[in-house]
């Protein structure tokens, strides 16, 4: 049985027809070609768009030439109200300066250093999960639980069950569930002095989850100024200077970066995980070698990451299949030509992920779930070129690597303790939102090992 994938569209429908489909949601809405197509141009009376899906393009737009092709700046307008000028959002020299001070929390040693929380969510998850074995649960809300956990400790070095980190987390569900990744307002040009519509729910979470952030901001900026703050990303974070200017990140700023590190950390990293259970009762005998590698759990130190190495190439292989963030936005600041077309200045260029990492002409049996294929030839080039989970180039997501330790950890801390079985009837169907989850969530049984 081959994963689950969403139906492609007929090649041709009318304008309207699209529009619907996208609206409703934008995987299914592409044609089954652009898993072959090399590039594609959408047109529509609003907008002209390129899919571009060949690496050599992919690699033009996000490595070679970033600065020529800035994150497209309607993309962020849903994402506005919480993220404010974060630097998931922001491009040129603003974003430069935030990188500068961000980097630092995140390298290599630091990872070592966030490990111990890591660890810490993980047998708080177990310890939730036993009371529900035997169970039929929502995967998609046990692992959102387990890696906002993972967020407020290694951030602000609370558990989840912190006043505020809980509602920080209730906030934030119900603001992905409004509020979609791509939408069609997006792509309609409209004069920056337009006001921007969003829902008045919508406006209140982000505004709530904002004033909760600031609180513990002004909680941790009061403990650094008695030098009583605990070593986590947070304070490492405030404390570091810009080493060109010097200056450090002001408290609204601070804001927008720990707003985006919970949308990126913990929204993407459950989408990753739960459809990685998921995958893994749909392949026992997966699950069977990742629950006997888990074992070297009995180790808990930092060293033990590097040896599950199964369970590092089954998360690599579901985020190969869900990638977790499905299309990026770029723009074009000139004329450009791509594959013999002109592309005209301010033209959107759609990279997805989603179909880059299924594309036929590059990757074996791509549909199919095969983690031995990282040890191949084929599978050794295809993640050189064609495998883009974090995106690639500068603008690289920052906790890749701490993602990368986060997700094996987790799943081989679940499995060691738990087999996860299908449920007659629920097969997910995968759309995208602000990430890719399931339609109607994952529905998984957990029994206890």
């Amino acid at each position: 049985m081959k994963p689950p994938k969403p139906t492609s569209r007929p090649d041709k429908v009318s304008l309207w027809r699209y529009l619907k489909l996208f609206r409703k949601d934008l995987l299914s809405a592409q044609p089954q070609r652009l898993y072959r197509a090399w590039m594609a141009e959408f047109r529509t009376p609003f907008f002209r768009s390129y899919m571009i899906n060949q690496p050599e393009l992919v690699e033009t737009v996000l490595k070679q030439r970033p600065d020529d092709f800035p994150k497209s700046g309607r993309i962020s307008e849903g994402l506005r109200p919480l993220l404010g000028d974060s630097v998931f959002l922001t491009n040129g020299e603003t974003w430069k300066r935030q990188r500068r001070i961000i980097d630092p929390a995140f390298e290599g040693g630091r990872l070592k250093d966030t490990f111990p929380a890591m660890l810490e969510a993980a047998q708080a998850c177990v310890t939730r999960l036993k009371g529900q074995a035997g169970q039929v649960i929502e995967c998609e809300e046990v692992t959102s639980h387990a890696a906002a956990d993972v967020i407020f400790r290694t951030l602000f070095s609370v558990p989840i069950e912190h006043e505020v980190a809980a509602q920080v987390f209730e906030k934030f569900r119900a603001y992905q569930r409004q509020q979609p990744l791509l939408n069609l307002a997006a792509f309609i040009p409209v004069p920056k002095w337009v006001p921007r519509l969003h829902a008045r729910n919508t406006r209140r979470n982000a505004q709530d989850i904002r004033a909760l952030i600031s609180g513990l901001i002004a909680e941790r900026a009061d403990l650094i100024a008695t030098g009583q703050a605990p070593d986590d990303l947070a304070t490492k974070i405030m404390t570091t200077p810009d080493p060109e200017t010097g200056h450090c990140f002001g408290t609204q700023e601070m804001v927008d970066q720990v707003a985006i590190f919970f949308l990126a950390g913990h929204e993407t990293s459950a989408s990753a995980l739960a459809w990685t259970l998921y995958l893994m009762a749909l392949y026992p005998e997966w699950q069977e070698k990742l629950s006997a590698e888990a074992d070297t759990l009995n180790d808990p130190s930092f060293s033990a990451v590097s040896r599950v190495k199964l369970s590092r190439d089954v998360f690599r292989e579901a985020l190969r299949l869900y990638p977790p963030v499905p299309m990026m936005v770029r723009e074009a600041t000139c004329p450009e030509q791509f594959r013999g077309r002109d592309i005209p200045k301010g033209a959107q260029i759609v990279i997805s992920p989603w179909h880059l990492h299924r594309q036929e002409r590059l990757w074996d049996r791509p549909d199919d779930f095969d983690p031995t294929r990282w040890s191949t030839e084929n599978g050794k080039t295809c993640q050189r070129h064609a495998y883009i989970p974090f995106s690639a180039g500068p603008r690289v997501c920052t906790g890749a690597g701490f993602a990368m330790v986060e997700g094996p950890l987790l799943l081989s801390m679940l499995l060691r303790n738990f087999r996860f079985e299908l449920v007659e009837d629920r097969t997910p169907v995968p759309v995208a939102h602000l990430t890719v989850r399931s339609k109607d969530g994952i529905w998984l049984r957990v029994v206890e090992r």
